[in-house]
């Protein structure tokens, strides 16, 4: 039974795939069905296979020999990423209601936008799937190589100037992380003779320049995560990307870089080399400051969805810290891991609710406005820690601090948490300024209520380990709600601040706007270089040219005398004999 979920899981999304091609070439467009059954289900096989129970596969004729398994970290997050895409699918198919209507009625780009994104959409969606199972280099890579460029076509979907910028800056920084992953697997397989994942982890751990390859690793897996840095296209995408797409970017695909620090890098192992070590610290720090960082840059933007950008940029930085102490500090590593993983899936169900959130806000339907924005605020809230699962999650991490006495990070990641509660209340600002009436489509509510549901009560649902899960105790309810309050002050008051005083916002994007002009300048030196190399090898190639053309002419002269000395070769011999002759006989009267 478990054999056969798996192919589901992995055949029927791409059935979903074959069918978009099938109606694009059989089904005339005015009664062409984009979001068909079909493509609304191509998740609940995987869905339905991380509830079976832990299994493994081993297929000797896959590549290299695939190793596929579901076990206490792919399983539940398997079940988040899967139940995501799910309620993100169904919200798409209201979301882009209008825009089938104009594809049905004769609209050509609406007709290939829709058709790129049907397509595309379950192709990054089995990648999502195979690099979640893979226990082999070459499944997982292929799996997160196959979800990395596949979603391109979801950032790009509208084809405005502003989303070509977006998906640009999203390709960009995925071809650099590609080839840090490609480079950090490919040392670490070799030095480790080893085709699997756990060989990998392994392997940096006893290498001598482990150091390095977890350095290359965490890189480029850091592009997906939104490490400090190389987070630039998260808030230039969210932004212009569909709704639906948005919700899985930030709440799946964004996880697949922690998923790979944990399958990668050599978390809790003992007797850590001095290297890994100072790794996990520069982890801890630039955790941190993504955090603490993004916060102050979210709470500028004008745009609800790069709010929410920012917003993943500094809980990831939270979850980065969290996977730091698994090299600073190995020990507290075994306690910390079932915290990660409970926090990684509300962020990851609390935020797709949020992204979904401002379709509602955009297409108001007719509840009562308090109402309304109370729902949509809802999973933020939880998100801060200050109720239901994001509380659970909160406490799950910080019960295994305080077991190892790391008060230090708690303070830091507590602080965080006032910014997340800000960020927050300026996202829903922003929707309250911004808000639209028009009704949402049934599809659409409905999908995002399921959302907002699933993120409030995640512990209830996620296959964890039996044990995982500590409820906080009443004593430090007060500990973990109090940062919430505090944000929303926080921001009332800046909000006032900047009322008065005014102000240009920055940018969405940040860093983007620098290495945007440093690497044209970057390209011009290169091409400048590559100019005067030009001159430099005309100039080479006309003087060898020359002294070519000089030393055929005397190899010519020389080849001319050839016949002299031929035609008058014996009478020279016959010389010759006579001169050495004579020195003979000159030698002998001597």
């Amino acid at each position: 039974m478990m054999t056969l979920l798996l192919l589901a899981a992995l055949l029927w999304p791409l059935c979903a795939a074959g069918n978009v091609v099938w109606q694009a070439y059989q089904t005339p467009s005015a009664r062409r069905n984009y979001f068909p059954l079909v493509w609304l289900t191509a998740s609940w096989p995987a869905l339905l296979l991380a509830y079976g129970g832990e299994a493994h596969w081993s297929i000797a004729a896959w590549m290299l020999g695939g190793e596929w398994g579901l076990n206490a970290i792919s399983r539940p997050w398997l079940a988040f990423t899967a139940l995501l895409w799910s309620v993100a699918a169904v919200h798409g198919r209201g979301y882009f209601v209008a825009e089938q209507a104009k594809a049905q009625a004769g609209d050509q780009n609406a007709e290939r936008r829709l058709l790129r994104l049907a397509l595309f959409w379950p192709l990054t969606f089995v990648g999502n799937v195979l690099l979640i199972i893979a226990q082999d280099i070459a499944s997982f890579y292929l799996g997160f190589a196959l979800m990395t460029f596949a979603a391109y076509a979801l950032v790009v979907h509208s084809g405005s100037q502003q989303a070509r910028l977006g998906a640009r800056a999203y390709l960009i920084l995925a071809v650099i992380g590609e080839g840090l992953i490609l480079g950090g697997l490919l040392w670490a397989a070799g030095t480790a003779e080893t085709f699997m994942l756990e060989g990998v982890r392994e392997g940096i751990a006893a290498a001598d320049h482990g150091a390095m390859m977890a350095l290359l690793l965490w890189l480029g897996f850091g592009v997906k995560a939104g490490v400090i840095g190389l987070h630039v296209w998260l808030p230039l995408a969210h932004p212009v990307a569909p709704a639906p797409a948005s919700a899985v970017l930030s709440g799946a695909m964004i996880k697949a870089g922690l998923l790979g620090w944990l399958y990668v890098l050599p978390l809790g192992a003992e007797e850590l080399s001095p290297g890994l070590t100072l790794l996990g610290n520069v982890m801890l720090i630039a955790g941190i400051a993504a955090a603490f960082g993004a916060a102050l840059l979210g709470v500028w933007q004008r745009h609800p969805k790069a709010v929410l950008a920012y917003s993943s940029i500094s809980q990831m930085g939270m979850l980065t810290a969290m996977v730091a102490t698994g090299l600073a500090a190995p020990a507290v590593w075994p306690l910390l891991l079932p915290g990660v993983i409970l926090f990684a899936a509300h962020h990851a169900l609390a935020k797709g609710a949020l992204f979904m959130g401002t379709t509602i806000s955009d297409h108001m339907p007719r509840w009562p406005k308090p109402l309304l924005f109370a729902l949509i605020a809802l999973p933020g809230v939880s998100l801060t820690g200050a109720l239901a699962a994001g509380m659970i999650s909160k406490w799950g991490v910080k019960h295994a601090l305080y077991e190892m006495d790391h008060t230090y990070l708690i303070m830091l990641l507590t602080w965080a948490a006032i910014g997340t509660a800000a960020l927050v209340s300026v996202c829903v600002w922003r929707q309250w300024q911004q808000r639209q009436q028009g009704g949402s489509n049934a599809f659409q509510w409905g999908a995002w209520l399921v959302a907002l549901i699933a993120a409030l009560i995640t512990p209830l649902w996620l296959p964890l380990p039996e044990g995982s899960i500590v409820p906080p105790p009443l004593t430090e309810w007060l500990g973990i709600v109090w940062p919430f309050p505090v944000g929303v002050l926080l921001f009332v008051s800046v909000a006032y601040w900047l009322r008065k005083v005014g102000g240009k916002a920055p940018p969405a994007g940040d860093l983007w706007w620098l290495y945007s002009p440093l690497a044209a300048h970057g390209v011009k030196l290169a091409q400048a270089i590559g100019t005067r190399c030009k001159a430099v090898k005309g100039a080479c190639v006309s003087v060898a040219l020359a002294v070519e053309q000089h030393s055929m002419g005397q190899l010519t002269r020389l080849l001319s005398s050839e016949a002299w000395m031929r035609h008058h070769g014996s009478g020279l011999m016959m010389a010759f004999a006579v001169v050495v002759a004579l020195l003979l006989i000159w030698e002998g009267m001597r």
